[in-house]
């Protein structure tokens, strides 16, 4: 895995920070949020699951996913997405 490979598309960066702020939600939610439609989510998350990034449980025919804390790499995104989200609202209060 390569940190290009996770950055280098707006949709998955778009994913990460909705899990990353909001928790547990379905495939259609998330794609509603990101602005992707099914297919393209469902690829994203493939390939973020796959870097272990995120996990997702089965309840019946629903997919729910969600941020994989319990992983480094993941934390520090989530840390990184945090800090970004802290300076550009100060740099808005300015």
């Amino acid at each position: 895995m390569s940190i290009e490979e996770v950055f280098s598309s707006k949709g998955r960066v778009k994913i990460l920070r909705i899990l990353a702020e909001i928790g547990e939600l379905n495939i259609s939610e998330i794609a509603r949020r990101a602005g992707l439609n099914y297919a393209t989510t469902n690829q994203h998350l493939q390939l973020l699951e796959n870097f272990e990034l995120i996990q997702h449980k089965k309840f019946g025919r629903i997919r729910i996913f969600r941020f994989n804390e319990a992983n480094p790499r993941a934390k520090m995104i989530k840390t990184l997405m945090d800090a970004w989200a802290i300076n550009k609202s100060e740099s808005t209060d300015e």
